[in-house]
């Protein structure tokens, strides 16, 4: 991939996306500067190629040498735990002050769009947010866009539902028996690879100039309880029981429920019109396949 466009790229929030999305910039050459809090992370980053910067999204004071002009930059700081507003993309934009990044590439959810209730929605259906860890969102995209835009900066925004991968399957939840609710309750859902999404997030950055709202997902339909039953049924473990409401709503934790109350299908057409990627996970079988072929070239233990 040829990209002359910015000098360096620059990671806010080095974590699992983080990690394949610098490993992906390395290997075209390019220098990445990653935002790290703990000595551990900061030696992690070293030694995968990248270069650390010690510094605290709370704490703005650590803020202020950011290697921000004519960078790359990727957004994919977690918001705080509580309230209706990301504090964190405040003292992040307060510290580029004036500075001028090249283009802003920030990972936001589909739960912007609130309950659907199963209906599908594109990036033109209004934000709709119904709990604070989608308001939160919300209030970066905000932010960050009204920052942009009177300086010509393009901000890519990337709707992503569900995210799974080697590291994000909920095999012990399934393995204790947490319940689900039954297929006929369960909300619509959508949801794609850690791999694919890193792939994107690099190939929007070749996009042509201008800010644009993406909706993420490999295009399949389904819902929460088939995804949980696919997994079990894929490492041989027992379906976690199925209940109605009343009974979920005693055993299943608050914060999975308020996923639960929300269903939607997203629209990923313009993902897939205008990015030209090809996707290496295009349905859920695919990556569970090729996880399994990756732990079997690994050395036993």
């Amino acid at each position: 991939m040829e990209n002359t466009a910015f000098k360096q790229v620059l990671i806010i929030g080095y974590g699992g996306i983080g990690e394949l999305v610098a490993r992906l910039w390395l290997t075209e050459k390019k220098p990445v500067y990653g935002l790290a809090r703990s000595q551990d992370k900061q030696d992690e980053m070293h030694s995968a190629g990248v270069i650390p910067i010690q510094a605290d999204l709370d704490k703005p004071h650590t803020l202020q040498a950011l290697p921000v002009n004519e960078s790359l930059i990727y957004w994919f700081a977690p918001p705080p735990a509580q309230g209706t507003q990301d504090t964190r993309i405040g003292n992040f934009i307060a510290a580029m002050d004036t500075q001028q990044p090249a283009r802003i590439v920030a990972i936001s959810t589909t739960g912007v769009y609130g309950d659907q209730q199963g209906e599908l929605v594109s990036e033109e259906t209004p934000p709709n947010p119904m709990v604070d860890r989608a308001r939160r969102r919300c209030d970066m995209e905000s932010r960050l866009q009204a920052w942009a835009e009177p300086r010509g900066v393009p901000v890519i925004i990337l709707r992503v539902g569900g995210i799974y991968g080697p590291d994000r399957l909920p095999l012990q939840r399934i393995r204790d028996g947490v319940p689900v609710l039954k297929e006929a309750l369960a909300p619509k859902t959508n949801r794609i690879h850690a791999e694919d999404l890193a792939l994107i997030c690099q190939r929007v950055a070749d996009r042509p100039a201008g800010s644009r709202i993406y909706n993420v997902s490999d295009g399949q339909d389904s819902n929460m309880t088939e995804y949980f039953y696919t997994l079990a049924d894929y490492f041989g473990l027992p379906r976690p029981p199925a209940v109605d409401w009343p009974e979920a709503e005693r055993t299943i934790s608050p914060g999975m429920l308020s996923y639960l109350r929300e269903s939607r299908r997203i629209d990923s057409r313009r993902m897939q019109q205008e990015l030209d990627v090809t996707l290496r996970y295009p349905t859920l079988l695919d990556g569970l396949r090729a996880m399994t072929e990756a732990q079997k070239g690994l050395p036993e233990t």
